[in-house]
Parts: structure tokens; C-alpha cells; sequence
């Protein structure tokens, strides 16, 4: 079906889903909705030490061009199909490039780096009620712009899957 088709053509250069799968909206969304919501009802001091050590293990290889690298493939993507004549294609993946750079990287950056950053810093306190203190200035600021970045990473799934789908047509 749609979602699991390569696309391409004798004048366009051959695209494939992983174009649109680089779009991390699946672990966004498992942040948000397992991690976060879970360790909420968690002891703090455990939400704390937990966050702290997924955050340190999420700096790897694998990670990094999966989500710095999207944006310019989707850009890269954009300019192969506007040089082949896909505008519509270009469009789509154009903006799902420009889309997933705002909403998605430089939103994170800008956001979520630095909380995380700032909460690395942190000395697990040996109370409940400090720990609270500090979860509780943390989580609903992070989960909020992290469901940003889920919408971001969505809109760019989609935007990418309707570059296929132009591009299937040129």
C-alpha cells in the first residue's frame, strides 16, 4: 500500500518511505506520553534520575542524523524534485523540511536542550518534597513544547507522505 511503497520515475530521482521515516514523531510522542506522563506519578527523585540518564544515552550515532538531519534531506529531497519538474512534490517536501527545522529542531534547541541541559546539572535532593520542587518545574514545560515537536514531527510525516505521493505522479 501508500505507506510502504518506494516511488520514483526515469526523470526523478528514486525516493524511497525512509525519506519520510526519518520524521521522529514516534518517539516524540512515546516521550510524552509513556515517559513523562509515566514519571509523573513516579517518585520525583526517580523521574529525575531517570530523565538525567535517558537524556545522557540519546547523544549517540544512530539519534543524531535521524533527527539533525531531516530537515536537509526533506530540503535536498525538495530541490531533486523541483529539478525534475515534481513541483508539487518540491512543494511538499520543502515545507515539510522548513517545518520540521521550526517545529522540530530549532524548537528543541532552543527549548528542550536547555531544560535537559539544566536538570543534568541537578543533584537528585535526598527529599521527596524538594524533588517535587524540581519535577514540577520541569515536566509540564517540557511535555508541553515536546507535544509541540510531536505536531511538528507529525505535520512533517504527513508533508513528506504527500511528497511521495506527488512524486509517485510526475
Amino acid at each position: 500500500g501508500f505507506w510502504s511503497l518506494s516511488y520514483g520515475s526515469s526523470d526523478f530521482p528514486r525516493l524511497s518511505v525512509p525519506v519520510a521515516e526519518r520524521c521522529d514523531l514516534r518517539l516524540l510522542l512515546c516521550l510524552d506520553l509513556l515517559d513523562h506522563v509515566g514519571l509523573d506519578a513516579a517518585d520525583p527523585r526517580v523521574a529525575i534520575e531517570a530523565i538525567q540518564a535517558m537524556n545522557a544515552s540519546v547523544r549517540n550515532m544512530v539519534f543524531a542524523p535521524a533527527f539533525f538531519g531531516t530537515p536537509f534531506v526533506l530540503f535536498a529531497t525538495a530541490f531533486a524534485a523541483l529539478k525534475a519538474g515534481a513541483h508539487s512534490a518540491a512543494l511538499s517536501f520543502g515545507s515539510g523540511g522548513l517545518l520540521y527545522l521550526l517545529g522540530g529542531l530549532i524548537l528543541t534547541m532552543a527549548v528542550n536542550v536547555p531544560m535537559n541541559e539544566a536538570l543534568a546539572d541537578v543533584l537528585i535532593p535526598d527529599t521527596i518534597e524538594a524533588a517535587q520542587d524540581i519535577w514540577a518545574a520541569y515536566s509540564p514545560r517540557w511535555q508541553t513544547f515536546n507535544i509541540r515537536r510531536t505536531f511538528a514531527s507529525g505535520g512533517t510525516l504527513a508533508l513528506a507522505r504527500l511528497g511521495l505521493f506527488h512524486a509517485a505522479r510526475a
